[in-house]
């Protein structure tokens, strides 16, 4: 199962891991389907480390799972940020999922077991070279607006569930 962002800076296409996670992969697709992801900022980026985005609001500090709150982890322990690429959902400590999520620009194993990696970037590495690069302030918000314009689903196994 895949997504593709398309970006302001490009198209990221991620494999979704809808058997380990499936909680968090409902919800990742479900926010997809509705277009609840267009038009957000990617309102973190560290060079190196990761970046973020998945909140409608702009300011990292909003944002909603398909269930109105929080939802807990998936930690499974084969899944790990052990490359650049791979997306985790961004949270403010265990069990508190809703719909930010991160994509690695690294290995970053002090990540492990903190949060749930549902995916990883299967086609679109430059593009996430492109956006490594885009300048940031000192609070490691990009100083241009970088957006996911809209995202395409290519197969969605739980539509099929419904």
């Amino acid at each position: 199962m895949s997504v593709s962002l398309f970006t302001d800076a490009g198209e990221i296409k991620i494999e979704v891991f809808c058997e380990e996670t499936p909680k968090t992969a409902e919800n990742f697709l479900a926010l997809c389907a509705s277009e609840y992801y267009n038009g957000c900022l990617f309102h973190r980026n560290m060079k190196g480390f990761m970046i973020q985005t998945g909140d409608p609001t702009g300011t990292g500090k909003g944002g909603e799972s398909i269930w109105g709150g929080e939802f807990e982890d998936e930690i499974v322990t084969s899944l790990r940020h052990h490359t650049r690429g791979m997306v985790s959902m961004a949270n403010k400590g265990p069990d508190t999922n809703r719909s930010q999520f991160f994509i690695t620009y690294g290995k970053q194993s002090h990540l492990d077991s903190k949060y749930t990696v549902f995916g990883k970037v299967i086609d679109g590495m430059d593009t996430l070279e492109a956006l490594e690069r885009v300048p940031v302030d000192s609070n490691s918000r990009p100083t241009q607006d970088i957006r996911i314009k809209y995202v395409k689903i290519h197969a969605n196994p739980i539509a099929d569930l419904v």
